[in-house]
């Protein structure tokens, strides 16, 4: 049977994300060093080569598709944007500690969001309607290999949703510039909107190859407050 293979790759870093704050719907752009991280990791890894790669709308997602796959235009997909952390965005944990509607957001009720933001019941809807539509639109056209630079947070809750072997969320934390290679069998896709996690991305080039670079858990941690990029 023919599968498809799928990369979800996470943006650069941007200056936000060194100051340690929220970045959400903020279009923020890398930050000089979120561009040579990306550069020194072309130095020593392989990204896929596809003929199509979807990315969110904000700059540091089409910044990072651009380093990474510079012959292509991607194909922007507004849902893939990140969670809206409303005011909370650009400010960090410590200077919100003291209030109360952080507070109230931090209890964990899927219904509670940041003011002007969106809840987390609201983000998984919105991330899980969005891929299917991607799943769907791959099988349909029939593209055999394709990439999405997306956002920590999202690659994190498409996985935790989608992905086999099961495991939350923050089970799938990365670094900037790397992610997940998945594949698409079209039996378990339909059966149970499910797809298997087969591989780290990028993989090292050959000389820098080892033994050990097979696929296994990363135990990353993420380089912003709230597992976002």
């Amino acid at each position: 049977m023919k599968t498809y293979t799928l990369h979800l790759i996470c943006n650069g870093l941007t200056q936000g994300n060194l100051d340690g704050v929220y970045v959400g719907h903020s279009d923020n752009a890398l930050c000089p060093r979120g561009v040579k991280d990306l550069e020194d990791i072309l130095e020593v890894y392989d990204y896929p080569d596809v003929p199509i790669v979807f990315s969110s709308p904000l700059k540091r997602c089409l910044e990072t598709a651009k380093i990474i796959f510079p012959d292509l235009d991607p194909l922007i997909i507004e849902g893939l944007i990140e969670y809206d952390f409303g005011e909370f965005d650009g400010l960090s944990a410590e200077q919100l500690k003291d209030n109360k509607k952080f507070k109230e957001w931090l209890s964990g009720d899927p219904d509670v969001a940041p003011p002007y933001g969106e809840t987390n019941r609201e983000f998984i809807a919105r991330i899980s309607e969005t891929f299917v539509k991607i799943v769907d639109g791959i099988l349909q056209a029939g593209v055999p290999e394709t990439a999405i630079v997306t956002h920590g947070g999202v690659i994190m809750a498409i996985m935790a949703l989608f992905a086999l072997p099961e495991a939350n969320m923050t089970d799938w934390r990365m670094d900037a510039g790397f992610g997940y290679t998945c594949r698409i069998t079209p039996s378990l896709w339909s059966q149970g909107q499910k797809i298997e996690a087969i591989a780290l991305t990028p993989t090292p080039k050959d000389e820098y190859a080892t033994e050990n670079s097979e696929f296994f858990w990363a135990d990353v941690e993420s380089s912003e407050e709230g597992d976002d990029e």
